[in-house]
């Protein structure tokens, strides 16, 4: 499940409620379609819907009690003082919490009482903001998400008490706001240029929104306030463009087990409810929703025209986010300098060839040997000083590299195909070969839950990566139109966090979901409404099954060297029941073709066409007569070819599809649609456009 909603995670109120606060949750209801025709109207319903329900009890329950201070409603104070009993333990995620309560500071101050906020006052001035400031600790300052949640927190906080000494550090106010601008700029100017490392992620998209938010509502500096809204409207068009009916349902760079299979789940689906009308006002794991419902930003009207498009014939939106690791100096990074080591971290390269000299100074320096996220490193710690010395840290990096860098999310490629009946999207040929720790590579969406993925397991259970989050290995992957090619090789690397274990590969079609299931010919075919799905596996594969799974007595399964698919089965997973696919072999070839009634006719035609279609397969190279696309040959090397055409992978430009082309790298992205436009400069921090 998503890290940051186990138990270890909750904030709960130990004082009581007050008068009249909601005992119990009020269900929403998921919206395929836009369910109210403007954001004013939405906003009422959202706020109303909040005012019904209790604080979820996650990360993110202070935003609940900030709808109620807009409303004029007294809000729980229990929450808000345990929400700073989190802060001021360090606990990780303390960013996501920080950020509800400076807002408390700025937007509603009066709302609670004198006491509350003088504490709040406190915890912001002792809080630690950057690794290198004091203390030993375990939270997670460098990931993408994190990295501009704690620099603009603290641009916030020093700009809230300028003259104040921020007691952790030492340092006055103003001198947080100098330092933290330099870093928001960049962190910044990077995303607007190359795109996000933690690409369409339906979990940590979140947190970017919030940040920034954050940001456009209270910096009293101008030019920073119109780039963090040019930074939402980037954020905002790559789920425009990526979602389905209310589903974010495409590639991503970060995903988790739950936010894959359940789009209710899903960290950005509230926000995608209240901007685009559809989806879930769930607060399973949402702040950003409640930010933009206080906030002064406005939707380009040109980007909430796009979410709610369904294309009649079909579309195709690429895309390429991220830098390589080799071209960072391209991109103003030096391998030696602190600042730009955690940059480089923002994109996890921690023991990265590039990178692990500094990485590991950084380690030495923020005390990171102690943190709990950073602990599969401590194997290194012995060998650093001596390897250093000899000018061997970069070696060992590169002959461990497949293994201790799967966290690592360099240069990706998207390719996403929607229609008004479903939609496909991979990353497509994404580092083969490599471990992979929570990048999701391809996804196939016909509605809320009625989707199919594959992946390889890394480990039967536990933090990610595990059985259904991440990869053991990386697929070969690639997509042509409604077509996605995915070739598993699997093998042992050298590993010194995730060993390959497992020889089998598995596929998540939740049968229960889906209007009709058939299976013929080795196809397994599925139909949602007039939306149809067809899957094959080159390997024989099996159901999960009810009473498949049992007691394992003796050894426990995660201490075997080797694990097939009979072992996965007998793992215990009830959810997978009737969901999950598993085939056995260290090489596998899936493939998976989308229908719709309006193109391909009636179902039972589409299991012909699809059933009668040649297919030929020859070690790891396959060859397919798709129906609509003609011959498809593409294979663990070599380029993918639609009838003998080479179809290029990679080299997309920063964005690529009807409504919008721009270069990567790139300093202009200009959106034109249904009559309403948007355009964003960044050099001259130039926003304008239809209802901005």
């Amino acid at each position: 499940m998503t890290v940051h909603t186990q138990r270890d995670y909750q904030i709960r109120a130990s004082q009581q409620a007050p008068e009249g606060y909601p005992a119990s949750p009020v269900a929403d209801f998921f919206a395929e379609q836009p369910f109210m025709p403007t954001f004013e109207e939405r906003k009422q319903a959202y706020i109303q819907h909040v005012l019904r329900n209790p604080a979820p009890a996650n990360t993110k329950p202070v935003w609940f009690e900030l709808i109620r201070c807009a409303a004029g409603q007294k809000p729980h104070e229990g929450v808000i003082q345990a929400a700073l009993d989190f802060i001021a333990a360090r606990r990780d995620c303390a960013d996501f919490v920080l950020h509800s309560i400076l807002r408390l500071l700025y937007q509603f101050p009066e709302c609670v009482s004198p006491a509350l906020r003088e504490r709040a006052r406190q915890v912001v001035l002792g809080f630690k903001y950057f690794p290198n400031e004091p203390g030993v600790d375990s939270l997670c300052t460098w990931t993408e998400n994190h990295y501009i949640l704690y620099t603009s927190a603290a641009y916030l906080a020093g700009q809230l008490y300028p003259d104040e000494v921020f007691t952790n550090s030492g340092e006055k106010g103003c001198e947080k706001m100098s330092l933290n601008r330099a870093r928001i700029l960049r962190w910044m100017e990077l995303r607007f240029r190359t795109g996000f490392s933690e690409w369409l992620s339906h979990v940590y998209y979140d947190e970017d929104l919030t940040a920034l938010l954050s940001l456009v509502d209270f910096a009293a500096d101008d030019e920073l306030r119109r780039r963090a809204a040019m930074g939402i409207d980037l954020l905002l068009l790559d789920m425009a463009l990526n979602s389905y009916h209310g589903v974010f349902g495409s590639t991503h760079g970060r995903a988790y087990e739950n936010t894959k299979k359940w789009a209710a789940q899903e960290g950005t689906t509230d926000t995608t409810k209240l901007l685009f009308g559809m989806g879930i006002f769930s607060a399973y794991d949402n702040m950003s929703a409640a930010a933009f419902a206080l906030s002064r930003y406005r939707l380009p009207k040109v980007i909430e025209k796009i979410a709610q498009f369904d294309p009649p014939e079909g579309m195709l939106n690429r895309q390429r986010m991220g830098i390589r690791l080799a071209e960072m100096e391209k991109w103003g990074l030096r391998p030696d300098n602190f600042e730009d080591g955690m940059h480089c971290l923002t994109l996890e390269a921690y023991v990265h060839p590039r990178t692990i000299n500094q990485t590991l100074r950084m380690f030495d320096e923020c005390n990171w040997w102690e943190n709990d996220f950073l602990r599969p490193f401590s194997p290194f710690r012995p060998f650093v000083r001596p390897l250093r010395a000899l000018g061997l840290l970069p070696v060992l990096a590169a002959a461990i590299e497949r293994d201790a860098c799967r966290n690592t999310r360099e240069e990706v490629n998207i390719y996403t195909w929607k229609t008004a009946d479903y939609m496909l999207s991979t990353a497509q040929d994404y580092r083969k070969g490599y471990g992979g720790d929570q990048q999701h590579i391809w996804q196939a969406t016909l509605g809320p839950d009625a989707v199919c993925f594959t992946t390889h397991p890394a480990k039967l259970e536990g933090a990610t990566p595990n059985y259904w989050a991440g990869s053991g290995l990386l697929p070969r992957a690639a997509q042509y139109r409604n077509v996605a090619i995915v070739i598993y090789n699997l093998r042992r690397i050298p590993a010194v966090y995730v060993p390959i274990r497992h020889f089998y590969t598995h596929a998540w079609l939740p049968r229960d979901r889906f209007d009709e299931v058939v299976e013929r010919g080795g196809w397994i075919f599925a139909r949602r409404g007039t939306a149809y799905l067809a899957l094959y596996s080159r390997n024989p594969y099996r159901w999960r099954e009810a009473g498949q799974s049992e007691q394992t007595a003796g050894q426990p399964l995660e201490r075997r060297s080797v694990y097939r698919a009979e072992d996965a089965l007998r793992f215990p997973r009830p959810e997978d029941e009737g969901r999950e696919i598993v085939a056995d072999g260290a090489q596998n070839i899936w493939l998976c073709q989308l229908g719709r009634q309006a193109e391909d006719g009636s179902f039972g035609d589409f299991i012909t066409a699809i059933g009668s279609a040649g297919l030929c397969f020859d070690g790891l190279q396959v060859s397919f007569d798709s129906p609509g696309n003609g011959r498809m040959e593409f294979g663990w090397e070599g380029d993918l070819r639609v009838d003998g055409e080479k179809v290029a992978l990679d080299a997309f430009p920063r964005y690529d599809n009807p409504f919008v082309r721009a270069e990567f790298g790139g300093t202009r992205v200009e959106v034109e649609a249904f009559g309403a436009h948007l355009r964003l400069d960044w050099e001259n921090a130039l926003r304008e456009g239809d209802g901005v």
